[in-house]
């Protein structure tokens, strides 16, 4: 039985690598490509799928956001990050959000195949490139700050600030949303509110920091 799978990653040459690499496996099947993560909610939403290999790096929703609106509504979807990234802050949450694997772009690509078919198995996967030391920290760090700033904000509210971050004005927001602006602008309120940040740039700053956005990659 093939494996279905949807590729969720900005870099249009990334996807046509990892389509190539997976179609020489006879049980693997790519049955989609998402450049974005709120195309690949909706691409998992209509297909529902055996697997998404997510980058975190997104514009608009990013792949950590993605993962928690996939597996809220289809908890039997595998989540399998790969990023570019292998910094705590974001392996931590691409593990909270749901992800039942993380492989770090610069992997073999016979670690990527393991990784896949430890997932589709119901198995945990960590790239070799991420230490124990460093996750068992992360989740220690997790556990003790569920109450922190950040999960004070609405999976919108998160979503809003990653746009805000990325120099969505509120009409591309909200059209982006399919919300009005009077609402963009009432979540954005909220969000300084709760935050205590009064300007864009310390939202940017913010956004970037709890790894809501890179803009780097």
């Amino acid at each position: 039985m093939s494996r279905r799978i949807i590729l969720a990653d900005d870099h249009k040459i990334m996807r046509a690598g990892l389509r190539s690499l997976l179609e020489k496996q006879h049980d693997l099947q790519v049955i989609g490509e998402a450049e974005d993560g709120r195309t690949a909610v909706e691409m998992a939403r209509d297909h529902a799928p055996d697997l998404v290999i997510m980058d975190i790096g997104m514009p608009g929703l990013n792949g950590i956001e993605a993962t928690r609106q996939i597996l809220s509504e289809l908890p039997d979807v595998k989540v399998l990050a790969l990023s570019m990234h292998s910094r705590a802050q974001f392996v931590g949450r691409m593990l909270e959000a749901g992800a039942s694997g993380y492989l770090l772009k610069d992997s073999a690509y016979e670690e990527l195949i393991d990784a896949i078919r430890a997932v589709c198995a119901n198995r945990t996967f960590l790239s070799k490139g991420i230490t124990g030391v460093v996750v068992e920290d992360y989740r220690r760090k997790l556990n003790a700050s569920k109450s922190g700033v950040l999960e004070a904000l609405t999976a919108r509210e998160r979503e809003i600030l990653q746009l805000i971050a990325e120099g969505e004005s509120t009409k591309q927001i909200a059209a982006q949303l399919h919300v009005s602006v009077k609402t963009v602008e009432t979540h954005r309120q909220h969000i300084m509110e709760k935050l205590d940040i009064r300007n864009i740039a310390g939202l940017t700053k913010f956004a970037i920091q709890e790894g809501l956005t890179s803009l780097d990659e």
